[in-house]
C-alpha cells in the first residue's frame, strides 16, 4: 500500500509554492511526521511532514518546481512494498478524463448527425460544437473556433474544451503598434570575462522576491517621511538589570528591551490614532486595536510576526510571544496567519550594530519604529556632562495619513515612557 504526499493548504490567498529542497531521497526510510521537504511561498517557508512511516517510494517533483495546493509531491510505501506507479498530476488527470469520454460522445454525435452533402471538393463541412462544449467554452472564456475537435467531421466535444482549459495558456500576443509598450525590464550589463567566472548566480527565493516587491511598492505608494529622536536608556537598563533574574525564574522568559518598546508604542498609538490607521481608497480606517508586528531576521529573509492585542498583555506575555515567534522564525515554522493583520511595526537594527536607519513601511500600515544600537555618549544632564547609554529612534510614517506634529509627538511619548518606565506601569 502507498500513501500520497500532497501539497497542504498554504493559507489565505496563497495558491502555489516552490519546492525548496527535499530532505530525503527516493528509497530512504522515513518516520511518521518526519520532515520530508521544504516549501517556499510568497509569505513563509514551511515543511511538509511524512503522513506515515515507510519508504519514500518516489519523488514526483524536484527542487525548484512550482506546485499548487493539493498537487502530488511523492509517495510513501510500506516497508518492503514495491513502489507503486505514481499517479499523474491533477491537471493531467483532468485533461485525460475528457479524452476517455470522447469516443462515446463522438459516437452519440455521429448517430444524431444528419446526412450532409459533400462540398464541391468532396470534403464534408466541419460540424458545429456540441452544446455541452459550447457552454463550457463560454463559461471559461475560450474561443471554441480555436479548439481542435476530436469528434466526427472535426466537431468540438466537451472533452476537447476541458483539455484545452487544462493546458498551459499560450504565450501572450504582442501588443498592437498603437499601444503603449511596457517598460523594459532593467538589464544588467554583462561582466568582464575576467570577472564572470568568479560570479555565482542564484535565483531569488519566493520570500525574497515578495520582500523586494512589497518594499518597493511601499516606496512607490506612500508619501514616506522619517523623523528622529533619541532616548536615554539608563532607567530601562537599570530596571532590567535589577529584575531580569527574578523575571526569568518566575515567567520562564528573558526580560528584553522589546517588551518595553511595545508597551511604550501602544501608549503612544492610543494618543496618536492616525499612526495606527491605514488608507482604504478615499477612506481612513482607524483601528481601535493594537496588533504590533515585530520584525525578525532569519536565514530566509525578514519576517514580521504579529503580537495581537498587545494593549491587553502584560510585559511577561509580550516577551514570551516575541521569544516564541523568534524561535519559530529561525526554525522556519511561522504560520502565515501569525504574520497577518499587524497595525504597527517595530524593527530593531541595533542587534546587528546599526546606529541609525530609515525603516521602510510595512504596507498598508502607516508607521514603523526603528530601534538602534545603544551607545554610550556624553550628554548634558542638569548642567553637567555625563556618559549615558543612548539610542536613536526613527519613525517612518505615511505623510498622507500622519502629520509631522503627530509623528514628533509620538516619538516624544515613546521617549518619555522609556526614560521613566514607571509611566508604563501607571499608564500615564
Amino acid at each position: 500500500m502507498t500513501i500520497e504526499i500532497r501539497v497542504p493548504t498554504l493559507g489565505e490567498s496563497v495558491s502555489e509554492a516552490t519546492i525548496g529542497r527535499w530532505f530525503k531521497k527516493a528509497g530512504d526510510a522515513v518516520k511518521a511526521d518526519e520532515p520530508l521537504l521544504e516549501l517556499e511561498t510568497d509569505k513563509v517557508t514551511l515543511e511538509v511532514n511524512a503522513p506515515s512511516a515507510g519508504v519514500l517510494a518516489e519523488i514526483i517533483v524536484k527542487d525548484g518546481d512550482t506546485v499548487s495546493v493539493g498537487a502530488l509531491l511523492g509517495q510513501i510505501a510500506d516497508s518492503g512494498a514495491a513502489p507503486a506507479k505514481a499517479e499523474a498530476p491533477k491537471a493531467d488527470a483532468k485533461a485525460e478524463a475528457p479524452k476517455a469520454e470522447a469516443k462515446p460522445e463522438a459516437a452519440k454525435a455521429d448517430a444524431k448527425a444528419p446526412a450532409v452533402k459533400p462540398g464541391p471538393d468532396g470534403s464534408l463541412p466541419i460540424m458545429p460544437p456540441s452544446p455541452a462544449a459550447a457552454k463550457i467554452a463560454a463559461d471559461k472564456g475560450l474561443d471554441v473556433g480555436a479548439i481542435e475537435g476530436s469528434g466526427v467531421r472535426g466537431q468540438v466535444l466537451k472533452g476537447d474544451v476541458l483539455a484545452k482549459s487544462a493546458s498551459p495558456a499560450p504565450a501572450p500576443v504582442a501588443a498592437p503598434a498603437a499601444a503603449t509598450p511596457p517598460a523594459p525590464a532593467q538589464a544588467r550589463a554583462p561582466s568582464p570575462a575576467a570577472d564572470a567566472d568568479r560570479e555565482q548566480r542564484v535565483r531569488m527565493t519566493r520570500l525574497r522576491q515578495t520582500i523586494a516587491r512589497r518594499l518597493k511598492d511601499a516606496q512607490n505608494t506612500a508619501a514616506m517621511l522619517t523623523t528622529f529622536n533619541e532616548v536615554d536608556m539608563t532607567e530601562v537598563m537599570a530596571l532590567r538589570s535589577k529584575y531580569k533574574d527574578v523575571f526569568e525564574k518566575k515567567h520562564g522568559s528573558k526580560l528584553g528591551f522589546m517588551g518595553f518598546f511595545v508597551k511604550a508604542c501602544v501608549g503612544a498609538l492610543k494618543e496618536i490614532p492616525s499612526i495606527n490607521a491605514e488608507i482604504d481608497g478615499d477612506d481612513l480606517v482607524f483601528k481601535n486595536y493594537y496588533h504590533i508586528g515585530i520584525a525578525v531576521g532569519s536565514e530566509k529573509g525578514l519576517v514580521v510576526p504579529v503580537v495581537r492585542d498587545a494593549d491587553g498583555l502584560g510585559l511577561a506575555e509580550i516577551e514570551k510571544s516575541i521569544a516564541a515567534y523568534g524561535k519559530k522564525a529561525r526554525d522556519g515554522q511561522l504560520k502565515i496567519e501569525e504574520m497577518q493583520g499587524g497595525t504597527f511595526t517595530i524593527t530593531n537594527g541595533g542587534i546587528y550594530g546599526s546606529l541609525m536607519s530609515t525603516p521602510i513601511l510595512n504596507a498598508p500600515q502607516s508607521g514603523i519604529l526603528g530601534m538602534h544600537k545603544i551607545q554610550e555618549r556624553p550628554m548634558a544632564v542638569g548642567g553637567k556632562i555625563e556618559i549615558r547609554p543612548m539610542m536613536y529612534l526613527a519613525l517612518s510614517y505615511d505623510h498622507r495619513v500622519v502629520d509631522g506634529k503627530e509623528a514628533v509627538t509620538f516619538l516624544v511619548r515613546v521617549k518619555e515612557a522609556l526614560e521613566d518606565p514607571a509611566r508604563l506601569v501607571l499608564e500615564i
